[in-house]
């Protein structure tokens, strides 16, 4: 962890704001979300990137029924469909 040297205080809604250097250096955006994570006595700030909720992959991820699913796990489920389609059919 690197100190910044930069101290900003609370205001009385709870906000701090994020100086234009930090958003820039990790692209953080006007509306961009943040996930907070405590770890011991330690806030920390992420920005929030969609993660598929099989696999963890940030990779060309999309919403499929409310949830976030990558490319590769839609066409793993798209066999597994298949797959079960054609058993039904055989058993029929």
């Amino acid at each position: 962890m690197r100190a910044t040297g930069i101290v900003k205080r609370v205001d009385q809604l709870g906000r701090v704001v994020l100086p234009v250097e930090l958003r820039r250096t990790f692209g953080i955006k006007e509306y961009d979300g943040l996930e907070i994570y405590t770890y011991k006595d330690q806030i920390i700030l992420q920005k929030h990137e969609l993660t598929c909720v099989f696999c963890g992959s940030r990779d060309e991820v999309t919403k499929f029924k409310e949830k976030n699913v990558c490319k590769e796990c839609l066409s793993a489920m798209r066999q597994k469909a298949a797959d079960n389609s054609s058993i039904f059919l055989r058993i029929t």
